[in-house]
């Protein structure tokens, strides 16, 4: 397993606030990873941390082989960051704005020259590129502060809520770019987001509350232990009888409507029993899956309760 980042034991206090007790994940390589929590749940402080924005009150991490606090200069080389709030210059053109970031990196002037035209290819920024940033769409700002952390061709690139305000449309047409980037660089791509459906399409998943890691898993598995199937058949109507008297037999709960019987199924496999054992019952069905909001609330729900 190749480990791009190792957080170890990670901690950090503001006083007696314990914004991050005792962190404990990695990140595999040229994955996509999706780090969820509520608001103060310690996601900004581990990654500002991460980014070495931050320095720790104790434990380790390990970025590319660097270890935070020793290697800082050869850490922030391989990041790029985009943050909810833009650091680009309204007055001046993205063209303009990527100068001075790549300024950053470099002082040749050959070598600037090409990393830009290079990010403006990548990121589609052609059609704007010398429009003054404060003009631009929500969309087009996106995609332009997406390139300002591309400059350096970062191996990790971390997204803190990148769609954050936008609309759907809007949202597909970063994704797609972030999909395109992660496939064509070999990005790893360290993502936060309120949206759900983003996380779904994550590799892994880590949940985090309370400054801690409250569950970790492919989205796959995460549904599968944290949210429920919900089946909706609707039986013929000489047969409404059996079908009672099977989720009886079962103990399946389940909720009628206008002849639509409504279960809640923990499983795959058990809905999958559940169809083959009715088959000969049922008029038409539905399968709903449960979805990474569910898995989301259930383990968010589940945290503050043992808490409280």
């Amino acid at each position: 397993m190749d480990k791009i980042i190792e957080v170890k034991n990670l901690h950090k206090h503001y006083g007696a606030v314990k914004a991050v007790r005792g962190m404990d994940f990695y990140v595999e390589r040229g994955k996509l990873f999706a780090f969820l929590g509520p608001n103060g749940a310690g996601k900004s402080t581990t990654i500002d941390m991460i980014c070495t924005l931050l320095k720790p009150d104790e434990g380790e991490v390990i970025i590319d082989g660097f270890y935070l606090g020793q290697e800082d200069d050869r850490i922030r080389a391989v990041i790029g960051a985009v943050f909810q709030e833009s650091i680009l210059d309204d007055r001046l053109s993205v063209r303009e704005n990527l100068m001075v970031r790549a300024r950053f990196y470099s002082k040749d002037h050959r070598g600037i020259r090409a990393a830009i035209e290079k990010v403006i290819k990548v990121a589609e920024l052609t059609e704007f590129i010398d429009r003054p940033y404060g003009k631009l769409s929500g969309g087009q700002r996106r995609r332009a502060d997406i390139a300002r952390a591309l400059i350096n061709t970062p191996k990790i690139l971390f997204l803190d809520e990148p769609t954050t305000g936008l609309d759907p449309q809007t949202r597909k047409s970063v994704w797609d770019m972030i999909a395109r980037l992660q496939k064509e660089m070999k990005m790893t791509v360290f993502l936060t987001t309120h949206y759900m459906e983003e996380a779904a399409k994550a590799d892994y998943v880590i949940i985090v509350d309370h400054g801690q890691v409250a569950t970790k898993g492919t989205p796959y598995e995460l549904r599968e232990a944290y949210s429920t199937d919900l089946i909706k058949i609707k039986p013929m109507e000489t047969m409404r009888g059996r079908l009672i008297e099977y989720l009886g037999e079962q103990g399946l709960e389940s909720v009628e409507r206008e002849r639509v019987f409504q279960i809640a199924i923990r499983s795959s496999q058990r809905a999958i029993e559940l169809l083959m054992a009715s088959r000969e019952w049922i008029e038409s069905f539905e399968v709903i899956h449960g979805t990474m909001d569910d898995v989301f609330l259930n383990i968010i729900g589940k945290e503050q309760k043992e808490n409280d």
